[in-house]
């Protein structure tokens, strides 16, 4: 069982060392009491939008090499994108970077050892590390309006060259609707929490003094379940499956409320 605070203030009842703490409090009538609540409301919406992360890691043995095999391949992802109907507004670059990589003696020799199956030699003297070779990174946010075709846009991507996917998340485009239902839920929850605890003080809801809003998504993670009935000849490769699953819109509001007998 979940036990939900609740507090009852006596209008002039704080004492002389709490006197700069209730100032900040409403003002009570002296047949008042005071009481604080919090209620929640949610909300579920199947998402219409997914988010995910394509790009493209190369490596040189100079920077301008990197560069250049990764613009190549990452022109092609993103004209991958294009003729998968993603619009240029819903394509937008998230991350680009170039790192140089750098030798590690101690490591070399190891797997020297390993290779050659003979004994390992830690280097005579230190080494200091050197570069031996660049790597790009070029990374681009994706916007999928169209949940049902997104297992086509992924493998299309692979296909195009991209070997880093990170994603999805979902969410919805205008989540407002959705939202204020959640408010509207959670004004409700607050208030019937206020009225269950004035009446087992025997006091009665007058006045509502203030609310205050919290609140956010609740995500729920999807689960695929992929596979096929024994015997069957294996079907042709289906898309990457992709489930968006539901989501949970919450709001919760506190509540200060006037009780009177």
């Amino acid at each position: 069982m979940k036990w939900l605070p609740f507090v009852l203030l006596a209008a002039g009842a704080a004492s002389a060392g709490q006197a700069q703490i209730s100032a900040a409090s409403p003002v009570l009538a002296p047949e008042e009491t005071l009481l604080m609540v919090s209620g929640e409301g949610q909300s579920r919406r199947i998402p219409d939008v997914a988010m995910f992360s394509a790009g493209v890691v190369t490596q040189g043995k100079t920077g301008g090499e990197a560069l250049s095999a990764n613009a190549t391949r990452m022109d092609e992802v993103v004209a991958a994108l294009k003729r998968a109907g993603i619009a240029d507004r819903d394509i937008q670059t998230s991350a680009l970077s170039l790192q140089p990589q750098y030798s590690n003696p101690e490591q070399e020799a190891q797997l020297r050892a390993r290779m050659t199956r003979e004994p390992y030699v830690a280097p005579a003297q230190p080494q200091a590390p050197r570069i031996i070779g660049y790597e790009a990174r070029n990374n681009v946010q994706v916007r999928v309006r169209n949940l049902g075709g997104m297992g086509k846009i992924i493998d299309a991507l692979v296909a195009a060259g991209a070997n880093q996917v990170d994603g999805p998340s979902f969410t919805l485009d205008d989540p407002k609707a959705a939202l204020d239902e959640a408010r509207v839920e959670a004004v409700k929850d607050a208030r019937a929490r206020a009225e269950l605890y004035a009446r087992a003080a025997g006091l009665r809801v007058r006045r509502i003094l203030s609310i205050s809003e919290g609140g956010g998504y609740y995500p729920v993670q999807p689960i695929v379940v992929t596979g096929r009935m024994a015997g069957a000849p294996p079907p042709p490769p289906p898309p990457s499956p992709v489930a968006p699953g539901e989501l949970t819109l919450g709001a919760t509001v506190s509540m200060q409320v006037a009780l009177q007998r």
